[in-house]
């Protein structure tokens, strides 16, 4: 498959789990199915939650932010990146994670701003920079292992004091890379471990275990490391991109953050044309913040090529 094909499918491939799981944010398991008992039965980009039918939450438009500072920056800017953050913020988005919306409010200044807010709370291990990572993992793949996954960690404590956030996110900037190698992704996931930093490893070889389910999970899948490991299990469980999607949604719980990081692994697995066709018309991604801007498919399209390139 191209280098092309997974590169989209991974940035509209998560921006469509995101898009499909956050009218069921916080729902009961099965929700989706329930509602959608077979594949197009109904318009699964229902909207409801707040949300508008086929729009990104907040996991799409801070990926998107990611991707226009790296390309019109030139690279890795960490203090731009902040600065887009917190103008988004300001501009009151229909959802911001409590972490994430006090670390760009505190007033403290980019490099500092998320440890202070670790030192204050000890609570810092959302899967709020993880869900975020499309963009980003897409544009570091071509630069190796280790150039990705220290990216990866550097974006990540921008807004998330824990390193478990930090090493969730290095993950799955790898899995991606890997991806793109044509690697079993799955095969490659003890090889990845390796990686990751000792104190963190334990965890996550636990949720990443071939024999793992996301009932096992000890804490809510708000979590980093649960919800990495949701995302790996309905990727190793099922047989596409569709199915995968499903199978995150109706887990329960943070369902637009758990879809739209299995849509990212599935769509680098699958490819951008494994995606359904009435969920990708569909999608709206507002930016708060930036005018009136609203990213279609076409602008996702654009800034996969872009990343790439």
């Amino acid at each position: 498959m191209k280098w092309t094909q997974r590169a989209a499918g991974v940035i509209v491939g998560s921006a469509v789990g995101d898009a499909l799981g956050g009218p069921f944010e916080f729902g009961p398991r099965g929700a989706f199915s329930a509602r959608f008992p077979a594949p197009g039965a109904g318009d699964e980009m229902c909207g409801g939650g707040g949300w508008d039918a086929g729009e990104a939450t907040d996991d799409t438009q801070m990926a998107v932010l990611v991707a226009e500072s790296l390309l019109e920056r030139g690279g890795l800017d960490l203090p731009d990146i902040f600065a887009r953050f917190q103008r988004w913020a300001a501009a009151e988005p229909k959802d911001i994670g409590l972490q994430t919306g006090d670390v760009l409010t505190n007033g403290m200044p980019w490099d500092l701003a998320a440890a202070i807010h670790f030192q204050v709370s000890q609570r810092a291990a959302g899967n709020g920079a993880l869900m975020r990572a499309s963009t980003s993992a897409v544009h570091f793949a071509a630069a190796g292992q280790e150039a990705t996954m220290e990216a990866a960690r550097r974006i990540a404590a921008l807004t998330h004091g824990d390193r478990a956030a930090w090493e969730g996110t290095a993950i799955f900037h790898e899995i991606i890379r890997v991806v793109f190698e044509d690697t079993d992704p799955l095969a490659a996931l003890p090889d990845i471990l390796a990686l990751v930093h000792p104190d963190h490893r334990g965890r996550y070889a636990t949720v990443l275990a071939p024999d793992w389910h996301p009932d096992q999970a000890t804490e809510f899948n708000g979590a980093v490391w649960p919800c990495l490991g949701s995302a790996v299990w309905a990727l190793r469980t099922t047989d596409g991109f569709e199915e995968a999607v499903r199978a995150a949604i109706d887990l329960g719980g943070d369902t637009d953050t758990v879809a739209a990081v299995t849509g990212g692994l599935a769509g680098a697995r699958y490819g951008l044309d494994a995606i359904p066709a009435r969920w990708t018309q569909q999608l709206r991604v507002p930016l708060p913040g930036f005018g009136e801007r609203v990213l279609y498919l076409a602008d996702l399209l654009h800034l996969a090529h872009r990343l790439g390139s």
